[in-house]
């Protein structure tokens, strides 16, 4: 469902992204690990057409992020790191403008629009502003728009950051339920290893714009020889303290920006 391959990105004379390579298969619920300033957000923006790579090859379900940009972008969900709904409109007017930008017609949107809210236990409130949201329902909402145009990827970069245990369990469990249910592919990125640890699939660790594992949860260990996600990632990756001047928040801020003015 997504493949990249020897893609490279860079900004002058920094190189972001170092000759990756990796796939994710369909139906797949794929973590993307690092520290801050690895390479993450680089690559995702690269993966949903918001900057080109400087060599190399991406395909999103078969599309050129590139070449084909429109016809890419159709085929994925993103939910960005930082709040993007408009807080003045109600949850209902957020899904519904999200499906007339991507022209699902008007009696599909409201049949997804229902089953999404519903899904998400958001229902009821359908009719309530988004400012009178708690961060829990709001981030729950924004996974909810992000799949209005049945899309066959989703991406997640740091969905539950800042959520309280329950709200986040909550989330993921409606992720879940989808993935099995539509087969949604699902990329992800977090900095809680223990979310990763329970939902991955597969995880890929990428360190200084070079990936340096691909593999379970279990097959990571194994291969460093630790009890633990967290203890594993940190073998691979080092326990330095990385500059955060840059950082993941910062990064997507402009990326929602972007993506707003596309």
């Amino acid at each position: 469902m997504i493949r990249v391959q020897n893609v490279v990105k860079k900004f002058g004379q920094m190189t972001a992204v170092d000759d990756i390579s990796f796939e994710v298969r369909a139906g797949e619920m794929f973590a993307f690990l690092g520290p801050n300033g690895a390479g993450k957000t680089t690559t995702i923006r690269m993966l949903t057409t918001l900057l080109r790579p400087t060599s190399g090859a991406l395909r999103l379900n078969g599309l050129d992020p590139v070449a084909q940009k429109e016809e890419a972008r159709k085929q994925f969900g993103i939910v960005f790191q930082d709040p993007s709904l408009d807080q003045d409109l109600t949850a209902w007017e957020n899904l519904d403008l999200h499906g007339a930008l991507y022209h699902v017609p008007g009696a599909a949107r409201r049949e997804r629009g229902e089953m999404l809210l519903r899904l998400f236990d958001l229902w009821e409130r359908r009719d309530a502003p988004v400012k009178e949201f708690s961060g829990g329902m709001r981030r729950r909402l924004e996974v909810a728009r992000g799949l209005l145009h049945t899309p066959k990827i989703l991406f997640l970069d740091e969905p539950t950051l800042g959520l309280d245990p329950q709200s986040r369990n909550q989330l993921w469990a409606h992720v879940k339920r989808l993935n099995e249910d539509e087969r949604v592919t699902v990329f992800l990125t977090t900095h809680y290893m223990d979310e990763a640890d329970r939902v991955a699939h597969r995880i890929a660790v990428i360190d200084h714009g070079r990936i340096v594992a691909v593999g379970s949860s279990r097959e990571l260990q194994e291969r460093t020889r630790t009890n633990s996600l967290e203890e594993a990632f940190i073998a691979l990756t080092g326990a330095s303290i990385r500059d955060e001047s840059a950082g993941p928040a910062e990064r997507m801020r402009e990326a929602a920006r972007m993506w707003r003015r596309r």
